[in-house]
């Protein structure tokens, strides 16, 4: 079994949802019969961070008890394009560090990133939820692939709702933004939903 990833927002010394995080581990632990747990807060207080800013700490794990962490600084990186992609057969319910499934959508996309469409419903971007902009609201699809933190968080607060967005009634929203837990509501870029060019069908990756 491919060991699983939490990626958490350290920002001047602060972890930022880390509750949402250490649920998310939970579940998987708990789905997956684990022999041993994942103390996200002992982890996050043993990190021996030199300076203020914003981090990436990124943990590998696995049901056995192992673990891994890595910290590194964080920037955002504006995206050059989008395209549609569409496979009805993918699933990243839990958050696997395998992600072949998804990197090979990407390899097969001409654009800098994509948009996953499964059953002719918008879910996620390779890396991030999504929320779109129609008139003054921000909604998020219905249909994710990876319910992320971020997301959960936003829709609890009430700053976005979900919605069923589609390849169709995309032109009803006027923009969208990458969400996850390295970028938060107020944070990163904001695109024109006229960058999401011309869907193609992905190819069979499942061999």
């Amino acid at each position: 079994m491919s060991p699983f990833i939490e990626s958490i927002r350290i920002q001047n010394y602060k972890a930022h949802l880390l509750d949402l995080h250490q649920k998310r581990v939970n579940t998987t632990l708990t789905k997956w019969e684990a022999k041993a747990w994942l103390n996200l807060e002992q982890i996050v207080r043993n990190l021996d961070i030199q300076e203020a800013g914003l981090f990436k700490l990124r943990i590998v794990y696995d049901i056995e008890g192992n673990y891994s962490t890595r910290l590194v600084p964080y920037v955002f990186n504006k995206i050059e394009s989008f395209e549609l992609v569409e496979d009805n057969l993918i699933d990243y319910t839990y958050k696997y560090e395998n992600r072949k499934a998804l990197d090979a959508l990407k390899k097969q996309a001409k654009a800098t990133e994509i948009v996953i469409v499964k059953n002719n419903c918008i879910t996620d971007s390779s890396f991030s939820n999504l929320i779109f902009k129609k008139e003054e609201e921000w909604y998020t699809p219905s249909t994710y692939l990876l319910n992320g933190v971020q997301r959960q968080n936003l829709l609890h607060e009430g700053i976005i709702k979900e919605a069923e967005i589609t390849p169709e009634n995309l032109e009803q929203f006027s923009h969208f933004r990458l969400i996850n837990a390295m970028n938060p509501f107020n944070q990163g870029f904001t695109y024109p939903t006229e960058m999401l060019i011309k869907r193609k069908p992905a190819e069979e990756f499942y061999l």
